[in-house]
């Protein structure tokens, strides 16, 4: 009586694992495989396209992205911030029939090759510092942040410098309810200040003059707009006026929080903060995460109203 029972029992967990459990372990075994698969198409310095696994890749972007010796917490949530990035260019990659993701440049994001990694680092602090990145990737492995269930254009940047991060429409086309005014969070608002001068020619010629004047009158560059978290939007230099955007590239300023000064033969320039101010500040989730804020509190203050989805 009592073996029969046992079969009886042995009979109805087998049935049970089969119908309740089985399904969904194959689903997770069929996803995690997917996942593991997926492949991104890199387009190299020399033309050629590399293929390299979703997660792989990730590990190169943050070692070239942010600072190894950033917290754990920061490193995570660049890896989510970076795996949603190339994750919505895969996405149009298939509706647009591009040939390759992205690049290995800061027109989209960078990425660092074990050579590469070994150059910077040197051989004991490779293991050390890919070890702790690998960990930050892995940590969060297929995650990816969405809005109204859509992935975001999630855009990041070094730091703030003494300002809050910028709308996306101030400083592209078009706003996004989670690229907005947030406070930086930075503890070192002066962290990256910046000093560049020019002389009459050089300022001239790098802003497309063909009429160079003898020399910088007081009134030469003229600010018209400032954006809603107080950096310049445009301004006139001449006849022409610039985008603040378009005025940062020519000039190669580090952000367009500047100042100038002008005197008859010479313009200088005080920059403060490095990148273009939308989204995640990379200092910024540094200092949160030394303030004990773990990754996903991180990911919310710099693009609010989003979540963290999986793969």
């Amino acid at each position: 009586m009592e073996e029969n029972a046992k079969r009886i029992i042995a009979a109805g967990l087998a049935v049970f694992f089969l119908i309740g459990v089985l399904p969904y372990f194959l689903d997770f075994l069929d996803n995690r495989q997917n996942q593991d698969n997926l492949q991104v198409k890199m387009l190299l310095s020399d033309g050629s396209i590399k293929f390299l696994p979703l997660e792989e890749y990730l590990i190169g972007v943050v070692a070239a992205e942010m600072p190894a010796e950033f917290e754990i917490e920061a490193l995570k949530a660049q890896s989510v911030v970076a795996r949603t990035y190339v994750l919505k260019r895969m996405e149009n990659n298939q509706e647009n029939s591009n040939s390759y993701d992205v690049d290995i440049t800061e027109k989209t994001q960078v990425w660092n090759s074990k050579q590469q990694m070994l150059r910077k680092w040197g051989i004991i602090n490779y293991y050390k510092n890919r070890g702790k990145i690998a960990r930050a990737v892995e940590a969060t492995k297929g995650e990816f942040l969405t809005y109204k269930g859509q992935k975001i254009d999630a855009v990041y940047f070094s730091s703030c410098g003494r300002k809050d991060t910028e709308r996306s429409g101030d400083v592209w086309v078009g706003n996004m309810d989670y690229l907005i005014n947030v406070p930086s969070n930075e503890l070192s608002p002066l962290r990256f200040v910046n000093r560049q001068t020019f002389d009459v020619a050089t300022f001239y010629g790098l802003l497309g003059y063909s009429q160079i004047p003898s020399q910088f009158e007081v009134d030469a560059i003229v600010l018209l707009e400032r954006t809603n978290a107080g950096r310049v939007k445009s301004l006139r230099v001449g006849n022409k006026v610039f985008k603040a955007t378009d005025f940062r590239v020519k000039l190669s300023l580090p952000s367009t929080d500047f100042e100038w000064k002008v005197e008859a033969q010479k313009i200088e320039f005080i920059t403060y903060g490095k990148g273009h101010a939308v989204g995640m500040s990379q200092y910024g989730a540094n200092d949160m995460a030394k303030a004990g804020h773990n990754y996903t509190k991180i990911l919310q203050h710099f693009y609010p109203g989003t979540k963290i989805e999986e793969l």
